[in-house]
């Protein structure tokens, strides 16, 4: 049963995090709120590793890459992604724009490391960026009369933010390919935190109302997105499932767009529904297996180890 169902399961909890994101700001800043996630994760991690039994890297340099692409993975990326719902971004739209990030991979990938674009997945990229245009620019430049307008700024950073996870993801592939994920993942952290905590030192007030609400919004961030759904990557990738979670990989921005929604009242007006089909089309094509390329999946879930945690 576990095994049938472990791939809806991992993009469900995946796709929770911009829901998250909101509720968690009613209680606390947003790159505060990811200080102290980062915290209690390190911790946490920590003591997974102990009970394991994780082999720790043995040499500087793998320290050091594990921290940097932490820094790009989760601190800039999440921070980014916090920061712009925090200031007014609907997660709906924050979670179609995160949605793209194979599309950014795969524009980039030949320059960074070498791997060429099929006419299909060069498709792929002008539907992703088509439909995430359309999705997004109405409420940014005010023409959606049927919802409130969103600033210009909040939406590059988030844009910032898929661009950081985009570099961090294939820094990992390049210089993290050996190494034991859950010490790595744990490492990763500490990268994560130590960026985090200068920026809100910076541009928050470091405002956290302790309640239950705000317990329950870290204990899911911590159990279950940065530990439930790693756990569950890691048992896809064991029993060789991944292709399975990559094909639903592609609903997350839909299921974001979902669940604010029915939490937060967010409007589905027509162009992000029509958007979002077209760019998760595009990501699709984009991924999608072919002779050339690399499995569809290998290449999600290469996403999803750097964006899911």
């Amino acid at each position: 049963m576990l095994a049938r169902l472990a791939p809806a399961i991992f993009v469900l909890l995946w796709s929770t995090g911009w829901v998250v994101a909101k509720y968690a700001a009613f209680f606390a800043d947003p790159l505060t709120f990811l200080a102290l996630r980062y915290s209690v994760a390190i911790l946490l991690f920590v003591g997974f590793c102990a009970a394991t039994g994780a082999r720790w890297p043995r040499s500087w340099s793998l320290i050091g890459h594990a921290i940097v692409s932490g820094i790009f993975l989760h601190g800039l990326y999440l921070g980014a992604v916090w920061w712009a719902i925090g200031q007014g971004v609907p997660a709906a739209i924050s979670g179609i724009i995160a949605g793209l990030q194979p599309l950014m991979t795969a524009a980039v990938a030949p320059f960074l490391i070498g791997e060429n674009l099929s006419r299909q997945q060069r498709l792929g990229l002008v539907l992703g960026f088509c439909g995430i245009a359309l999705a997004v620019l109405p409420k940014t430049l005010a023409l959606d009369t049927a919802s409130t307008p969103i600033h210009f700024l909040p939406v590059a950073v988030n844009v910032l933010g898929m661009a950081a996870v985009t570099y961090g993801t294939l820094y990992q592939k390049r210089y993290l390919q050996n190494g034991d994920i859950r010490s790595i993942a744990a490492l990763q952290y500490v990268g994560a935190l130590v960026v985090t905590v200068p920026l809100a030192l910076m541009l928050e007030d470091l405002r956290v109302t302790w309640n239950l609400e705000l317990v329950a919004a870290l204990a899911w961030s911590v159990l279950g997105l940065s530990m439930g759904a790693i756990a569950l990557l890691l048992y896809l990738i064991r029993r060789g499932q991944v292709s399975r979670a990559a094909s639903l990989i592609y609903l997350v921005p839909p299921l974001a767009a979902v669940q604010a929604a029915l939490f937060f009242g967010e409007a589905l007006t027509w162009p992000m529904i029509v958007g979002t089909i077209i760019a998760v089309t595009g990501v699709y094509l984009t991924n999608r297996k072919t002779d050339s390329a690399a499995p569809a999946g290998e290449r999600a879930i290469n996403v999803a180890a750097g964006s899911a945690k």
